[in-house]
């Protein structure tokens, strides 16, 4: 299976919001992630960086300069 893990990065520090991310995706306000049978959420977020060898994403908030 190719599931990801979402972490948001404030200040330097990753923390993991959720594990075996099936969806990411722009939208309106954030991003839009979604595991297996569960409901998606939105995070006021931007996308920074994916690793696809690694299966990391890299959010960083919206208020955060880039």
């Amino acid at each position: 299976m190719c599931q990801s893990s979402v972490y948001l990065r404030e200040n330097g520090e990753e923390r993991e919001l959720k594990r075996d991310v099936v969806l990411v995706e722009p939208v309106d306000g954030g991003v839009k992630i979604q595991g297996f049978f569960e409901s998606a959420q939105i995070i006021p977020a931007r996308i920074a960086s994916i690793d696809l060898l690694k299966h990391k994403i890299i959010l960083e908030p919206l208020d955060q300069p880039s």
